[in-house]
């Protein structure tokens, strides 16, 4: 399919099959979704009804065959034509004037034999497409004795449609590749023994081998080796990441220096990139608001001018006496010219191309409807945790209450929190190492949940934790010192540390923002974005200190799931619509209040890949205002695309009226225009 017209022929084609239920045709990624009764229809009956249109159809799991006889016989008439065209232009040199005119004819025929085909069953489907008006144009050239016109418009028109093909499949191929991204065979480790097998027969639990420099055929659990892992096809990272035993892998990202075993934990149609696929051709398959129109347009611009090509051929010869010949040669240029092929396709071919270019840079968006509205965005609200911030602590300042030293009350702490399966006590350790400080055995190790941990070290009995656990505990703790009432005015977690049943010391922790936030808001704002607004659950003193900190206009804390909702709704009324960004689960309510609900770090979270608008597989901020720039830029490509369009038609009917264009003009004016608003598309995919 490289037309809605042949769209429309397929499905007038196959709605009178008795077992048919529903069709659904998707132009750029050719192919028909066909729902239909086995008891009363079978896919190879579908198959001939296809057939009989012109085209061929085959199940999606089966391989095309490439280079069919048709197409082979295509080129073959289409070589005739041009050694047909070039033996009348050298006939009609020498003066045989009959003779070149046999040779145009047959020209025009053997170039005409598959438009004239496909006219057949337009026609038949009660449809005027490009190749109906193009045979229309050619038997009336031929009538009025324009001889090497019907030839030469014949023969632009087959050149138009190959370039035209060649350059809709460059847009076509930008999804394929991702297909691409896992290659097809795994090395599997069984008993001990190594097999290569196609990744449609490794089972889950199976270990497979990846070497250096290879993809990853599977998603799965690192068991065996270690290695720098290069994310970019999936996550548009740049910067590969180390993967170690228990570490997650995905199919289609590049194994560096190292071999690793992985367990294999997803079969190849459920792995992430096989999801991601899916999901960007679910995406190219749906229409945005824009392309609703053009279509709607594009129904009422034909006939209005299929109505105009019979005036100006009756008009003037029944009403003005003119010579029927000049004003009916005319009117078949403005045929060719009726056909709004360009128009049709200047919408769908920016969408899959700016999606293609979204998803090979680690954005998944999901549909055109989507990106329109992203463009519009003009609010953006962020979630912290995990969002603005990195999600992780680290420690702020080890505060002393007596007269232990720094190194050794940190000991203490790092001592018992070694234990600890929690952030905090993994920022305390960390933070014991980065300092160089000997971290003692503990024993007796208790675990509180929610209050803190205990044990024995070095023979002195360590309690770690928050006040309700010193409470608990009877131990006193001194509130009025500096650096503690500091630490909680600046929304940092205070962690108190008591040793022998004595307080002598807090250690303060605080969630970093990301590297690149301050950054990617400063870009968003380049982007139109009037707000830049951040909804938390967290303690308003923290909130405070990251909004200062990353130059936020406005943040709100502590609050609820539903209070995220309703401050949706707010910051739309006041500055127009609204991206929240957030993890995908926990604020869920809010983004999907919002107009585009956008999420972290998808290549890790199920959750957050199928709910979102729009899924950043990686972590990264900056691929935010990237995806607003792409946005916008598709939106211009398709106004312009459409400006093209509508230029060309409007300029080339006037040229018909005036009887200034000839037919092979309108054929490079219809042809061209195709091939011109495809281009434009194709520049979307370079969008960085």
């Amino acid at each position: 399919m490289d037309c809605q017209e042949e769209v429309v022929i397929l499905e007038r084609r196959l709605t009178p099959l008795a077992g048919i239920e529903a069709i659904s045709a998707d132009l750029m990624g050719q192919r028909l979704h066909v729902k239909y009764d086995a008891a009363s229809l079978t896919a190879a009956a579908i198959v001939d009804a296809v057939g009989q249109t012109g085209m061929r159809m085959w199940l999606e799991h089966d391989e095309p065959a490439e280079g069919g006889a048709g197409t082979e016989w295509r080129w073959r008439l289409m070589v005739m034509c041009a050694v047909a065209i070039g033996a009348g232009l050298i006939l009609s040199t020498a003066g045989r004037a009959f003779e070149a005119a046999v040779c145009f004819t047959i020209a025009a025929v053997a170039g005409g034999i598959y438009p004239a085909r496909r006219a057949v069953v337009a026609v038949r489907s009660r449809i005027l497409d490009i190749n109906t008006l193009m045979v229309v144009a050619v038997s009336g050239a031929l009538l009025l004795g324009q001889w090497f016109e019907a030839a030469s418009v014949v023969f632009l028109f087959a050149v138009a449609q190959w370039l035209e093909v060649r350059t809709l499949e460059r847009a076509r191929h930008a999804i394929r590749s991702l297909i691409d991204l896992a290659p097809r065979e795994a090395v599997v480790r069984r008993a001990g023994v190594e097999y290569r097998v196609a990744v449609d027969d490794v089972r889950i639990g199976d270990e497979i081998l990846i070497r250096p420099g290879d993809k990853m055929p599977l998603d799965g659990v690192v068991v065996s080796g270690q290695s720098d892992v290069n994310q970019a096809p999936l996550t548009g990272e740049s910067v590969p990441v180390d993967r170690l035993p228990g570490d997650e892998v995905f199919a289609g990202t590049i194994n560096g220096h190292g071999a690793l075993g992985v367990r294999v934990t997803r079969l190849v149609r459920d792995t992430r990139v096989a999801r991601i696929i899916h999901l960007v051709e679910a995406a190219q398959a749906s229409r945005a608001p824009v392309q609703s129109f053009v279509d709607r347009f594009a129904r009422v611009y034909t006939p209005i001018v299929l109505v105009v090509a019979l005036a100006v051929g009756l008009i003037p010869t029944l009403l003005l006496a003119a010579d029927p010949a000049v004003w009916i040669y005319r009117a078949l240029v403005l045929l060719v010219i009726a056909c709004p092929c360009a128009l049709v396709i200047s919408t769908p071919v920016s969408i899959v191309s700016a999606l293609s270019a979204a998803a090979r840079s680690g954005v998944l968006i999901k549909g055109g409807a989507h990106l329109e509205r992203l463009a519009a965005v003009r609010v953006v609200a962020f979630d912290k945790t995990g969002t603005l911030t990195t999600g992780e602590f680290r420690v702020a300042e080890v505060l002393p209450m007596g007269p232990m030293p720094v190194k050794e009350l940190l000991g203490f702490a790092a001592a018992v929190e070694s234990r600890a399966e929690h952030p905090v006590a993994a920022a305390i350790v960390a933070h014991a190492r980065a300092m160089e400080v000997a971290v003692p055995a503990v024993t007796r190790f208790v675990s509180l949940p929610g209050m803190g941990a205990e044990g024995e070290v070095g023979g002195a009995q360590v309690v770690i934790g928050n006040e309700r656990l010193f409470e608990a505990r009877s131990i006193p703790v001194v509130s009025d010192v500096p650096g503690l009432l500091s630490a909680r005015a600046d929304g940092k977690l205070v962690v108190l540390v008591a040793v022998n049943g004595v307080c002598l010391g807090v250690i303060s922790l605080e969630d970093r923002p990301r590297p690149t936030a301050r950054e990617a808001i400063g870009l968003l704002r380049e982007q139109d974005i009037r707000r830049v607004a951040m909804l938390t659950g967290d303690h308003a003193g923290t909130a405070a200190r990251v909004a200062a900190e990353l130059g936020l206009d406005e943040h709100h804390a502590q609050l609820l799931p539903e209070q995220k909702h309703a401050l949706i709704a707010t910051l739309r009324s006041r500055f127009g619509p609204v991206m929240m960004v957030g993890d995908g689960i926990n604020d869920a309510p809010a983004l999907a209040a919002a107009d585009v609900g956008i999420a972290m770090g998808a290549a890790g979270s199920d959750t957050a890949l199928e709910t979102a608008d729009v899924a950043l597989m990686s972590d990264e901020l900056l691929r935010l205002p990237y995806a607003l720039r792409l946005a916008k830029a598709t939106l211009r490509n398709v106004r312009m695309n459409v400006a093209i369009s509508l230029a060309l038609k409007a300029a080339f009917l006037v040229m018909a009226v005036g009887g200034v264009a000839t037919l092979w003009m309108a054929v490079l004016a219809d042809t061209g225009a195709s091939v011109l608003v495809v281009g434009n598309a194709l520049r979307l995919l370079r969008t960085r």
